[in-house]
């Protein structure tokens, strides 16, 4: 049925223009062309309409669905950024009470890391002194044992020049003797 609508719609303007020819043309305003002219304006904007009326008013739906959809979304956007916002204000807001808790703790922290370093330190050196003391006193036990060896060996030195100058050759010869019979006792 379109098709046969849109051959008529295009017949009438064509038919019109041959009756205006056969006519002719009078000397005033030429109404029978105006009328022409308006006759096929308003054939077109029907066909216009006609045909277009679906697309137009589907694309203009459409378009309509798009803003709404886009003030919508729009919308929520604004509130997602004023409850950011928002958010944002009140951490700022708790901010100098949140540094200066942090400070706090940061100095309790130096505090006890001050007091461990202290102690570290006083057990080390207590350590220290006590390795230092125990290396003092095995130096002075070894120059103590050291200084005995050398007074023994001393003492037995100015013993035997005693002894070589005070036994006689028959002192000797009855300290043999008498070792001699203590043996002999042993034995038997």
């Amino acid at each position: 049925m379109r098709p046969i609508l849109a051959l008529g719609l295009l017949a009438v303007p064509a038919l019109a223009a041959a009756s205006g020819e056969a006519a002719g043309h009078g000397a005033g305003i030429p109404w029978t062309d105006l009328l022409k002219q308006a006759v096929n304006f308003a054939i077109l904007a029907g066909a216009l309409v006609y045909f277009l009326k679906k697309p137009i008013s589907s694309f203009l739906k459409e378009r309509s669905e798009q803003l709404r959809a886009s003030i919508e979304g729009a919308a929520r956007a604004r509130e997602e950024a004023a409850a950011k916002l928002s958010d944002i204000e009140r951490r700022m807001a708790g901010l100098p009470d949140e540094i200066a808790g942090m400070n706090r703790k940061m100095e309790a922290e130096a505090e006890e890391e001050a007091r461990r370093i202290r102690e570290a330190a006083e057990v080390e050196i207590g350590r220290v002194r006590t390795q230092a003391q125990f290396a003092a006193e095995q130096e002075v036990k070894k120059a103590r044992q050291e200084l005995r060896k050398e007074a023994a060996g001393l003492a037995i030195g100015a013993a035997e020049e005693i002894v070589k100058k005070a036994i006689t050759p028959e002192d000797q010869e009855r300290l043999a003797r008498e070792n001699i019979e203590k043996i002999r006792e042993i034995v038997q």
